[in-house]
């Protein structure tokens, strides 16, 4: 399958035109995922979007890991180690080792959030891992491709955390990859109303904090 232009790269497109493809972008599940996948330069470039997250101090407390094709046996009997140590049965086990061929795309996004790191508090580090994994997906569906964030028990497995991460940093989700074998839609309905108001002014009484 051909894959769709960056929109970024279109001749003539204006900004209106890339916020109504962005409001396009929904989560498409890794089994309406199929080839062509993004490769290393294009992820590359999705992380290049990821930086321009708000981030105070400049500590990144993120980062993007891809695993490559070849890699995604090694990370099947990594989930397939984890899930032994859980107590799965075979047949859990081999579902377990199976999530690892998820999506044509595989990358992990991994997280160094420190409490009060150079005055910046844990929520603020979160938030921008949080920005910064939006702007990696909106990157990927401005290239054409949709991806999915998933979770799940291998996120939180210690032995998954040990086989991925560095000293300080913790599993944060997936990211799977690929091009949509066809459009994606809300599953929910979109209301913007419903999550943007105007602040409601207080009364302050007599027993209010100064």
């Amino acid at each position: 399958m051909e894959r769709k232009p960056d929109p970024s790269e279109v001749p003539g497109l204006g900004p209106g035109d890339v916020l109504a493809h962005l409001a396009r972008r929904y989560s498409v599940s890794p089994r309406h995922l199929i080839e062509p996948a993004p490769g290393a330069d294009e992820l590359l470039r999705a992380a290049s979007l990821a930086l321009r997250a708000p981030d105070h101090e400049a500590l990144r407390p993120y980062r993007f890991v891809r695993i490559d094709s070849q890699q995604r046996a090694a990370l099947g009997d990594l989930f397939a180690r984890a899930a032994r140590r859980r107590g799965s049965d075979d047949a859990g086990i081999e579902r377990a080792r199976a999530r690892a061929f998820r999506g044509p795309a595989l990358v992990a996004l991994l997280g160094r959030v420190r409490d009060g790191e150079q005055g910046v508090p844990a929520v603020e580090q979160l938030l921008c891992a949080g920005a910064a994994l939006m702007n990696f997906l909106n990157a990927l569906h401005l290239m054409g491709y949709g991806a999915k964030v998933l979770g799940g028990a291998s996120v939180h497995d210690a032995v998954v955390q040990q086989g991925l991460c560095a000293p300080g940093e913790t599993l944060l989700c997936w990211i799977a990859a690929g091009t949509p074998a066809h459009a994606a839609h809300s599953r929910y309905g979109d209301d913007p109303a419903a999550i943007f108001s105007d602040w409601q002014t207080p009364v302050l009484g007599d027993g209010a904090p100064e």
